[in-house]
């Protein structure tokens, strides 16, 4: 069976502190080697982006959880990939900006809200990071499209 090759974006978040969930946009505007404008944790660094499947909080809403695109820190919800799954180096179309993937998961420092309230958190192992290659925007509803692993 051939993997999924394209996604969609459920939503778009950001927060203007570390360490809070972060609230739904209508649109982001992603800046090369930024980030995401108006969001915390945008710099020139690795983690400029986080995303998370919609899969991946419908797994904690399955331990009786109330949470909801953003409830993660993430800043781009996704739907249709399985993202924890993508080598370092893929490459993403999400919305008109060209992302790449540096890290999968992330060392959880502290034991969040949600790991006390359900004894897990999926975005230690299932959150993704990307840099921002190019520019673009992004919004609900745009097209995820994997375009390689960088080495073409």
């Amino acid at each position: 069976m051939k993997p999924q090759r394209t996604g969609k974006v459920v939503a778009v978040c950001i927060s203007d502190r570390t360490g809070i969930p972060k609230k739904p946009i209508a649109e982001g505007i992603l800046q090369a080697q930024w980030g995401l404008e108006g969001d915390a944790h945008a710099g020139a660094w690795h983690r400029q982006v986080s995303l998370l499947a919609i899969e991946s909080i419908e797994k904690m809403r399955a331990k009786g959880l109330n949470v909801h695109p953003g409830s993660f820190a993430e800043n781009i919800t996704t739907e249709g990939l399985e993202l924890y799954t993508l080598p370092i180096g893929t490459r993403l179309r999400l919305g008109t900006a060209l992302v790449e993937v540096t890290q999968i998961g992330k060392g959880c420092h502290t034991k969040c809200a949600i790991y006390q309230a359900a004894g897990d958190c999926v975005m230690p192992r299932e959150g993704i990071f990307v840099r921002v290659l190019e520019p673009g925007v992004v919004r609900a509803g745009d097209p995820i499209e994997i375009l390689g692993d960088g080495s073409v």
